[in-house]
């Protein structure tokens, strides 16, 4: 009997000794990898400037459309689009036949007014000179009355046609004004210098009055137009600087400033034009579309370094490091950049400690080993 028993006890020994040789295994096993070499940063509420993005479309600060004044059909067009062009140079031409003749026949009707008023100026001079022929013998009674009255009205005449001949040729002086002028319109030149952005006609078109041939816009300082919604306009001023993006440069951060805001909303949308005067850029051309910052005041924000995202597709995540060291993936919602921080706007608390820098790394479940 007592053999039995201490075989038991060996027995329960060995397999006590095997169950905590087994447990010790499953320890070690499920000890987490540590990662080490990593530095952490933490998810802090900070001021803020409180902007707000609009986005804008790249003008020239003065443009024009080239128009025709009168009817006629285009005989030539001198520029295509991105051509330089200079002040006064001529871009398009009008068939100018028509205008033409009228000019010649408005110049015959005012030499034709000019004889005109010669010869009423000849009879009123002479009929002027009889008169006072006529008040000579009136004084010395040697005509009756009868025929001064007939001489005085005479001369009355003879002036009045001739004031009427001077009106008259007043007028056709001023139609051949008109029809010169008319003629000019059939030569379409440049009102400044600058560069065409737009050519909406071709030789052989007819052309009607108020139809847009080219556009031109003037050489110089750019802008960005953008439309600021009224809650913003009020802490805007002349001359502000504001921040501007865009994002077809190679360097597309630039410093504007506020040049004009257009006093009157938009009664749609309740928004205000305003126009932002650009620094000289390399490759910056009218019609890029820009992103303005416009700030008013500061507010909390919870920021975390740019560098601690993680980017998986479309979402955006950061490796969060909870009390114990390890780490796990957490996808936030992003809000504004400032500077090297972007700010979030929900997935995180503040004081938070996340994984600065991890690349491609997969980190989930890993022990991180924090680096100072």
């Amino acid at each position: 009997m007592n053999g039995f028993n201490n075989t038991f006890v060996v027995l329960f020994a060995a397999t006590a000794l095997v169950l905590t040789g087994c447990t010790n295994k499953s320890h070690e096993a499920a000890a987490p990898p540590v990662m080490s070499g990593l530095s952490v940063g933490h998810a802090q509420v900070e001021q803020t400037p409180n902007t707000m993005d609009v986005v804008g479309t790249v003008h020239a600060r003065e443009s024009a459309v080239i128009s025709a004044q009168v009817m006629g059909r285009v005989t030539s067009v001198a520029v295509r689009e991105g051509d330089a062009v200079s002040a006064g140079q001529t871009l398009v031409t009008l068939d100018d036949a028509q205008a033409r003749a009228d000019v010649e026949r408005v110049r015959a009707s005012v030499a034709s007014s000019g004889q005109q008023v010669e010869v009423a100026q000849s009879e009123a001079s002479l009929a002027a000179s009889t008169l006072k022929r006529y008040q000579l013998l009136r004084e010395r009674k040697t005509i009756s009355p009868q025929e001064f009255d007939e001489v005085e009205r005479r001369s009355q005449s003879a002036a009045a046609r001739l004031e009427s001949a001077r009106s008259q040729m007043l007028a056709v002086k001023a139609s051949e004004t008109g029809a010169g002028a008319v003629a000019g319109y059939a030569r379409l030149s440049s009102p400044f210098a600058g560069v065409v952005t737009a050519r909406h006609v071709d030789p052989g078109a007819m052309a009607v009055p108020g139809m847009p041939l080219l556009e031109v816009e003037k050489a110089g300082v750019l802008q960005l137009n953008a439309t600021v919604d009224e809650s913003l306009v009020r802490s805007l001023q002349k001359g502000m600087p504001v921040s501007v993006e865009v994002a077809a440069l190679a360097s597309p951060q630039l410093m504007g400033r506020i040049a004009e805001i257009v006093p009157a909303a938009d009664p749609t949308s309740h928004s205000f034009l305003v126009k932002i005067d650009l620094p000289p850029a390399a490759n910056l051309r009218s019609g890029m579309f820009g992103t303005a910052s416009i700030g008013s005041g500061s507010r909390p924000a919870l920021l975390i370094p740019l560098s601690a995202l993680v980017t998986h597709g479309s979402l955006n995540g950061v490796w969060v490091v909870d009390g114990n060291h390890i780490a796990s993936l957490r996808y936030i919602t992003l809000g504004a950049k400032h500077n090297a921080a972007v700010e979030v706007l929900s997935g995180l608390s503040t004081g938070e400690t996340v994984v600065l820098s991890a690349g491609d790394r997969e980190l989930g479940g890993n022990k991180i080993e924090v680096h100072q």
